[in-house]
């Protein structure tokens, strides 16, 4: 800090979040990307690679810490961070070059005229080339805020921080670059085995259930809105393949929540614990 006409001006110090699991040929370039951070912060699943030794070589904190879910884990993180400032990460994301100097400018003004939050496209790319239609783009996400002024929701997927009510929220234009899938096959067995029984899970939670014709239509539904009415086409190939596993994730987590509502209660709410980052 330092004191101008008597007023005291904070800069913003900021801590870099991570979580990881067995994410060593991702890692690097994760951390590399967030150099700019007054901290490097990863909260580690137990790896079984090289991830802790990676993150650690290129200057990152690691803690371990049991799988506990998305959420909570995202939460520990920015709870145990040194600074208030929370950047989030995942491990298959990049800060891209304007977003980085969005946010050195941001670093380096006054902390009392700053929002208490920042939205930030993120900018998905499949099968080698940058995805900006069928509902992909921008994909805003809450990635950059004041810990005081908001929490990780606790849901069990596609998890996201909720800002206090009275908290001031604004957008950034840079882009988080996200390489989530690595090939059609990655693709599919995200879905099977990560996204679709997680949705699944939480929509019987929160008492959703779902009809036969539902299950029967939802799949076509969910094509054409995809890859006709969100503008998929456009993406060519890459867009057709999208909207293809859209309509089977969507067909699938009906049809798994239809099997969770018609068996024993004994039964349900197993799957979340084999799920992780």
């Amino acid at each position: 800090m330092f004191y101008l006409n008597s007023a005291t001006i904070f800069f913003v110090k900021i801590s870099a979040c991570l979580i990881t699991f067995n994410e060593a040929e991702k890692i690097a370039e994760a951390v590399q990307s967030l150099g700019w951070a007054d901290e490097i912060l990863v909260v580690d699943s137990e790896s079984t690679d090289a991830t802790r030794a990676i993150a650690e070589s290129f200057g990152a904190r690691v803690l371990i810490r049991k799988w506990e879910g998305f959420s909570k884990q995202k939460q520990y993180a920015a709870d145990h961070a040194a600074h208030d400032w929370i950047f989030s990460l995942d491990a298959d994301e990049r800060v891209s070059d304007e977003l980085k100097t969005e946010i050195l400018r941001l670093k380096n003004s006054d902390e009392n005229g700053l929002a208490d939050g920042f939205r930030i496209p993120r900018l998905a790319f499949y099968m080698n080339r940058p995805i900006r239609h069928g509902g992909w783009y921008p994909d805003w996400q809450l990635r950059f805020y004041n810990r005081r002024k908001g929490r990780w929701k606790a849901v069990l997927v596609h998890e996201s921080v909720q800002m206090n009510e009275s908290a001031k929220v604004e957008k950034l234009r840079g882009d988080i670059l996200h390489y989530s899938v690595e090939n059609a096959s990655h693709h599919h067995r995200m879905i099977g085995t990560r996204y679709a029984p997680l949705a699944a899970e939480q929509m019987f939670v929160r008492g959703k259930t779902v009809s036969a014709f539902k299950i029967v239509t939802v799949g076509l539904t969910t094509f054409l809105q995809n890859y006709i009415l969100k503008g998929g086409f456009l993406d060519g190939l890459a867009g057709f393949c999208i909207a293809r596993f859209a309509a089977h994730h969507a067909f699938l987590k009906y049809l798994l929540l239809w099997e969770m509502q018609n068996r024993k209660p004994e039964t349900t709410g197993q799957i979340s614990k084999a799920n992780r980052p």
